[in-house]
């Protein structure tokens, strides 16, 4: 394992956060030039809900859980609470090394609908095991194989799937 490979498992709690803080500032970015400025943004303490971060626009309100890998997704483990939230959403950020960000994947309804289904997906198993040394699976979760998301290349993209076209001199 290369240093550059080994930092990204070793950190990979700060990776994480480095990449939520980007996407929220560079979307604010892209919103403010589209002259978009009534964004909000509210970040959870800790992800017990199936979320990471909510952004608001209107009437709108997202519930985002943020996925990251230097490749395509796999098999995603989601907490089952997001598909309670009123429109839940994953982002998976695909990542170089250096962090740069994209393409990006989405799985989520459009502005205002709720999570598709996501009941049907199988329950993944813990990654460590038990006192029995079993591996039982995470009941409160489901595994989406990659194939469920889809590819975004761009964060207007991104942007576009979390609040709907926005042309720009949008209202603010």
């Amino acid at each position: 394992m290369s240093i550059k490979t080994e930092i990204h498992s070793r950190q990979s709690t700060l990776r994480e956060r480095i990449v939520e803080h980007v996407f929220i500032g560079e979307s604010l970015r892209a919103l403010w030039r589209l002259g978009v400025t009534n964004v909000e943004v509210l970040r959870s303490e800790f992800d017990a809900h199936g979320y990471d971060l909510v952004m608001a626009r209107g009437t709108v309100v997202r519930h985002i859980q943020f996925k990251t890998g230097t490749s395509r997704p796999r098999d995603i483990s989601v907490a089952v609470p997001l598909a309670e939230k009123p429109s839940g959403c994953i982002i998976f950020i695909q990542i170089t090394p250096a962090l740069d960000m994209g393409p990006y994947f989405w799985f989520g309804g459009g502005p205002g609908d709720p999570l598709p289904p996501i009941a049907h997906f199988p329950s993944p198993t813990r990654t460590t095991p038990n006192k029995q040394g079993e591996y039982p699976a995470r009941q409160n979760h489901r595994e989406l194989p990659g194939s469920a998301f889809t590819k975004l290349a761009t964060l207007e993209a991104v942007i576009e799937q979390l609040f709907g076209p926005l042309g720009h001199g949008a209202a603010a």
